[in-house]
C-alpha cells in the first residue's frame, strides 16, 4: 500500500536543507515540497503576511495532496504561524523549526554562542522566550542577517559572499579561546546551503549548528505511517520562478527534478 506523502514548505529554497535530512532519515517516504518564492523573503515581512501564506500553503498541501504530516521548514514561519496552524489543523501532525540554541549552548566550551537568523525570527515572541530561557547557560550574540536569505534564494554568489562576510564579522571574535564565540547557530534554513562559505569565514575551530537532522527525527516519530519499502517520489512546486528552484534542486538534491509553478 502506498503511504500518503509528507508536505514540506519554506519561503523558498532554504527548506531543501531540511528536506535533505528528511530524505536521509526516511529514505522510502514520498514528499511534496513547496517553495513560496513568489512571496519571500519571509524573514523581512510583516508577521501577518507570513501567517497568511502559511495558512494558504497548508490548505493547498492538504487539499491537493492529502498529506499525512506537515513540516514547516522555515524558522520564520514556525515562529509566526505554527501555533495557529496546529489549532486549525488539529488532526494533522505538524513539525516546525526553531533555532538550535539549546544544543548550541550545551556544545559551547566558551559559553559564547553566535546566532545568525532573519530579523523576523529574532523579533518573534517564540524566539525571545527561548532565548530568555537559556541566558544563564550561554552568552548569545544575535545577528539579523538582512538580505542573506534573499541572496541565497537567487543564488547570487558575489552578494552571498559579501553579506556572509558582513554578518559574520558583526558577530565579533570567533574561535576556541576564552571569551570567543566557538559555536554558531544557523537560524534560517537557507544558511546551511552555504555552510562551506560560512565555515571558511568563521574558521575551523567554530562549530556550526543547524536544525535539519533533529527535525527529521521528530518527523519520523510523529508520522502516522512511515514508508518502509518502495520507491519514493518528490513533487516540486514553487510560487515563484520555476527555473530558480529547479536549478537549486538539481544542484543539491535531485539531478532530474521537474518543478511546477503554483498560483496560490
Amino acid at each position: 500500500m502506498t503511504t500518503r506523502p509528507v508536505g514540506v514548505f519554506d519561503s523558498g529554497i532554504g527548506g531543501l536543507s531540511v528536506l535533505q535530512a528528511l530524505r536521509a532519515d526516511l529514505p522510502h517516504q514520498s514528499f511534496v515540497y513547496v517553495a513560496d518564492s513568489g512571496h519571500s523573503p519571509y524573514g523581512e515581512r510583516d508577521p501577518s503576511h507570513v501567517i497568511a501564506r502559511a495558512r494558504a500553503l497548508t490548505r493547498y498541501l492538504r487539499e491537493a495532496h492529502d498529506i499525512q504530516t506537515l513540516v514547516v521548514a522555515c524558522n520564520t514561519a514556525t515562529a509566526a504561524a505554527i501555533h495557529l496552524l496546529r489549532e486549525e489543523n488539529a488532526d494533522l501532525p505538524i513539525v516546525g523549526l526553531e533555532p538550535a540554541l539549546k544544543p548550541a549552548a550545551l556544545a559551547s566550551q566558551t559559553h559564547r554562542v553566535g546566532v545568525l537568523a532573519t530579523r523576523g525570527t529574532l523579533q518573534s515572541a517564540k524566539f525571545q522566550a527561548l532565548h530568555q530561557s537559556l541566558t544563564e547557560q550561554a552568552d548569545f550574540v544575535l545577528r539579523a542577517c538582512d538580505g542573506l536569505a534573499d541572496a541565497i534564494e537567487h543564488q547570487d554568489l558575489p552578494r552571498i559572499e559579501a553579506l556572509a562576510r558582513e554578518h559574520v564579522t558583526a558577530l565579533g571574535s570567533c574561535g576556541a579561546a576564552k571569551d570567543q564565540i566557538d559555536t554558531v547557530v544557523l537560524g534560517c534554513t537557507h544558511y546551511p546551503l552555504i555552510l562551506p562559505t560560512l565555515q571558511a569565514l568563521l574558521g575551523p575551530e567554530v562549530t556550526l549548528v543547524e536544525s535539519g537532522a533533529p527535525v527529521a527525527r521528530q518527523t519520523r516519530r510523529m508520522l502516522p505511517q512511515a514508508a518502509e519499502t518502495g520507491e519514493p517520489r518528490v513533487l516540486w512546486y514553487t510560487t515563484g520562478d520555476a527555473g530558480e528552484l529547479q536549478t537549486a534542486v538539481q544542484r543539491w538534491l535531485q539531478p532530474q527534478a521537474r518543478v511546477e509553478t503554483l498560483r496560490i
